[in-house]
């Protein structure tokens, strides 16, 4: 009898004697769940099928690609701006948004298959070293990169390493080859492309991303615009993409007084969190306009959403683009990293401007080909709102959520720019090359120009220039009819503005091409009357 109970309870037994054994094992390693419910973990399908396919499968598969594929199409179900990056691209990313990069400094083009040093950056390991521009790569390290189909991804391979390891490079000059030995370094990545004083009291500055560095790079042209007696600022947000949010904040701090909101995030797993000025500002009072267009977007847009909503700038342009999602990024186990959209952000007034994506990312990546068939690029009144619901300023003024930032004045987009062959040059990089290529034949007349602005008020184009460029471009295949007075206006136009970035970089093309560009006018006849900027003394 005692024989047979035994036979009853010891599969019970012994199941009691695993399962405390789990829970003894669970407590130990410190995964018991918090209600103190344990359970057995078993792996995802998605898992199942990856570890089949690697094991089973007939041919031999690489699962790293498949293992990718699998995560994108995941995230794509999501929201446009939940991505999965690689670990290479994921590197990218980060050295970005910390605004450096370790290598040797140098901005490069690759003409006629030969690598020419287009610009040597101040004070870094390459102007350390002797490097010039003009100089032609003959080989780094041990590999020639001239006339052996060097693409740009191959030299940056040769040229990016870590800080402090040397690099040898040869290079062709003035019919000669020269070495030199380059310690890589940190190569700074500027948020700022330009910095000046646009008219006696107005200042003006361009951001092209909110990287780690901006606000330092802001404030420092802001201090020394305010030296130069700037009373006004022309904030030039157009094709900022975004980037680190307490930066475009900081900013905004510098604009807002008080204890001001300037946006608040909020998400389904992340309660409300509030972003208010923190200190008293360094221009609160100048009158501000902000320059938005098609490209401005994410961290852009919560400042400029921030400043008009309190109605402490004008916003001048084109309605942004719409991205009011944040992302978090989580860093994987083999370098890769996963950017998993966590939570909205809404402007003060309570306004999320992300566009619609419930049609797809297909239909959300067009949407900016949409608005240029649909008129919207040309005509104010074009504009569609994806939330109708208002929203008022203090004064009454009628602001929209969802789609982007409605600017307070309209600029349409500059047709006359849409000149098919000129367009076919640029976009070939024959223009570009062509400028390179004669500021080099006449460096020593271009030096005599100490500064952009007297470079655009004395330096012309001149006929025999443009001949030259069209000889130049036949050699791509593409005809210039330089005698049309369209397409002969627009090249001068181009080839003083790229002239003058090959003399000054950013700072110079930004300086000139301002001189041309209808929304910068726009602003500047808004910086007027000028008592307006001299009663916020």
């Amino acid at each position: 009898m005692r024989n047979k109970k035994l036979q009853v309870w010891l599969p019970l037994l012994l199941s009691l004697c695993v399962v405390a054994g789990m829970f003894i094992g669970y407590r130990i390693n410190g995964n018991m769940p918090d209600n103190g419910i344990f359970y057995i973990e078993r792996e995802k399908p998605v898992t199942q099928v990856l570890d089949l396919i690697n094991r089973k499968y007939v041919d031999n598969e690489n699962m790293d690609s498949l293992g990718d594929l699998a995560i994108q199409t995941i995230l794509s179900r999501l929201d446009p701006h939940s991505v999965y990056l690689p670990a290479q691209e994921l590197k990218m990313v980060n050295e970005d948004l910390e605004g450096q990069f370790f290598g040797i400094g140098i901005e490069f083009n690759i003409i006629n298959d030969t690598v020419n040093v287009v610009n040597v950056l101040s004070k870094g390991p390459a102007e350390t070293a002797g490097l010039l521009i003009g100089d032609q790569l003959i080989k780094v390290g041990d590999s020639v990169v001239a006339g052996n189909d060097i693409s740009a991804k191959k030299l940056r391979k040769l040229i990016d390493g870590d800080a402090g390891q040397p690099v040898n490079i040869t290079v062709y000059r003035n019919s000669e080859e020269k070495n030199f030995k380059i310690v890589r370094g940190p190569v700074p990545l500027y948020s700022l492309d330009a910095a000046y004083m646009i008219a006696d009291t107005v200042g003006y500055i361009r951001l092209n991303k909110f990287s780690e560095t901006t606000y330092k790079e802001f404030m420092n042209s802001m201090e020394s615009l305010l030296k130069k007696g700037m009373k006004g600022l022309i904030l030039d947000l157009r094709d900022n993409g975004g980037g680190i949010l307490t930066q475009a904040t900081n900013i905004a701090d510098e604009f807002l007084n008080e204890n001001k909101l300037i946006t608040y995030t909020e998400g389904a797993h992340s309660p409300r969190k509030d972003y208010r000025c923190q200190k008293e500002g360094l221009f609160e009072k100048g009158k501000v306009i902000v320059l938005v267009n098609e490209g401005t977007a994410s961290a852009s847009e919560i400042l400029s959403g921030a400043l008009q909503d309190w109605e402490r700038a004008i916003i001048v342009g084109r309605r942004t683009f719409g991205k009011g999602l944040v992302q978090e990024q989580f860093e994987l186990s083999d370098g890769s990293g996963l950017r998993l959209t966590v939570a909205r952000y809404f402007t003060p007034l309570g306004r999320s401007i992300q566009k619609s994506y419930k049609d797809g990312i297909a239909v959300y990546d067009s949407d900016l080909v949409r608005r240029f068939k649909g008129g919207e690029m040309t005509f104010a009144d074009s504009i569609k709102h994806t939330d109708e619901k208002k929203f008022q300023t203090a004064s009454g003024k009628v602001l929209y959520g969802g789609g982007g930032i409605t600017p307070d004045i309209f600029v349409p987009y500059d047709t006359s720019l849409f000149i098919k062959e000129v367009m076919h040059a640029m976009m070939k990089g024959t223009l570009s090359k062509f400028v390179y290529k004669n500021y080099l034949k006449n460096e020593k007349e271009f030096k005599q120009f100490t500064s952009p602005r007297q470079f655009e008020q004395k330096f012309q184009v001149s006929d025999s220039m443009l001949r030259d460029l069209k000889n130049y471009a036949q050699n791509d295949s593409i005809h210039l009819s330089v005698e049309n007075p369209r397409v002969n206006a627009m090249l001068k136009r181009e080839i003083k503005v790229l002239t003058a970035r090959e003399i000054w970089r950013t700072e110079g093309f930004y300086e000139v091409n301002n001189q041309f560009d209808s929304t910068v006018q726009r602003a500047l006849q808004l910086m007027k009357p000028m008592k307006d900027i001299l009663s916020a003394k």
